[in-house]
């Protein structure tokens, strides 16, 4: 990095200085945490566009998926749901996977004609009829089954950590499916396609109750850093506690985001030196040699599709891996909260500030803009207030201006990606 691009990531450490200093320390290490996660966000969505040249708009369903993951990994068992419709459950799924390798082989074994159109639709109506016979009754039973708190089969109940890989990995099944469809599509086409997508996995997540408990949310997921009642009730954090001088309370938050900021700062160190080796690598040189000229490519014998099959993958198994830290940073699974302006759209302007292309970039992106993001509104309402501070104080302009000022952070947002695109068009740290 150039000296100026490393003043970049101090001005961002000072801007968190600053804000432990006039709001809170708590506040501070927030940002940072949730920053850390945009961050391997952001670098897995600087494989798939600033590697391969491919605009996913689909990513909140990556992210919704891995938040899943640590739903399935950690989350305690029902035994009474298991034991009520589980059974059912898999084999109806297994009948249902069992239906579509059928179709596909019909398809593909038998000649072209009506013997071949009516075969598929025979098999496809039998099978769906079957999945349905087994499926209803079984989520019905188990949605049934103490449906105020658990209404859904629960988890392994096993660590966190475990639903973190778990993440990237189902992120990248879904990719693979997904990817063997969509990327035969031209850019903008493909950007259509994964933002649907995306928005049928959010759909399914938010109704299946059986498996997320759907609107309700599922709430107390375990995570891997300890509860601050337990550090507050341990004699030593007590000791420390008072040599700090700080509240039991204060110092105990504080200790957990530390914890979690350890742990994030170690995947974002991975994740970006994996990144790093790829990019310098003959496999990186060949995929901008892909993005910049696929027919180029092409004529020097790369197989272009399989190739951006692979870093569709590659991108979508870290942006898993980000949604399952998100989910265990909540605490709580929540399927209604993925929306594509906090999921997609605020990603995408973290790579574009930073510089797509460049992994600094995309950590300097992630950084910068969650932080602006976020601050976004106490800066709005500190400066509404000052423009405001000659008017009446019952000036029903003035507190019309007051309650919009979380709509401000719209604005910044805005006015933010303009300045940079306008002085700045290859990033705050550029593709070299």
């Amino acid at each position: 990095m150039s000296k100026r691009e490393s003043l970049y990531f101090v001005a961002c450490i000072g801007l968190i200085f600053i804000v432990g200093l006039m709001q809170s320390w708590n506040v501070a290490l927030a940002l940072v945490n949730f920053g850390l996660v945009s961050a391997i966000l952001a670098l897995g969505v600087n494989i798939q566009w600033g590697y391969g040249g491919l605009f996913n708009a689909g990513i909140m369903g990556f992210v919704a998926v891995g938040g899943l993951a640590v739903v399935v990994t950690s989350a305690p068992p029902v035994i009474t749901a298991w034991e009520a419709g589980a059974a059912r459950i898999f084999l109806a799924l297994a009948v249902a996977i069992t239906t579509i390798a059928g179709a596909v082989l019909l398809w593909r074994y038998l000649n072209k004609g009506w013997l071949r159109t009516v075969a598929i639709v025979f098999w496809l109506l039998s099978g769906t009829f079957l999945f349905r016979w087994l499926f209803d009754p079984a989520v019905g039973a188990i949605e049934t089954i103490d449906a105020a708190r658990t209404g859904f089969l629960g988890g392994l109940g096993m660590p966190v950590l475990f639903a973190w890989p778990l993440g990237g990995l189902l992120a990248a099944v879904l990719a693979l499916a997904i990817g063997k469809v969509a990327l035969g599509l031209r850019s903008d086409y493909l950007a259509i396609a994964t933002l649907a997508i995306a928005e049928v996995i959010v759909a399914v997540l938010k109704n299946e109750e059986w498996l997320t408990r759907g609107v309700k949310n599922i709430s107390g997921l375990p995570r891997p850093v300890p509860y601050e009642i337990n550090l507050q009730q341990a004699e030593w954090f007590q000791k420390i506690a008072l040599i700090t001088g700080l509240d039991l309370a204060e110092a105990s938050s504080i200790a957990v985001k530390l914890c979690y900021t350890a742990l994030l700062l170690v995947v974002l160190f991975v994740v970006f030196v994996l990144c790093e080796r790829s990019l310098n690598a003959p496999w990186g040189r060949m995929m901008r040699s892909i993005r910049d000229n696929e027919r180029a490519a092409a004529a020097m014998g790369k197989d272009v599709n399989g190739r951006q099959l692979q870093i569709f993958i590659l991108g979508s198994a870290v942006c898993g891996i980000a949604g399952a830290i998100l989910t265990t940073l909540d605490g709580q699974f929540t399927p209604a909260s993925y929306q594509p302006l906090r999921f997609t759209f605020l990603i995408w302007v973290m790579v574009i500030v930073g510089g797509s292309g460049n992994n600094w970039g995309a950590v300097l992106g992630g950084l910068l803009i969650w932080f602006f993001w976020i601050q976004a509104e106490p800066m709005g309402y500190m400066a509404i207030e000052f423009l405001t501070s000659q008017m009446d104080f019952e000036s029903p302009l003035r507190a019309h201006l007051v309650e919009s000022a979380a709509h401000t952070r719209f604005l910044m947002m805005g006015l933010f990606l303009l300045l940079v695109m306008r002085f700045r068009p290859t990033g705050l740290i550029p593709e070299r």
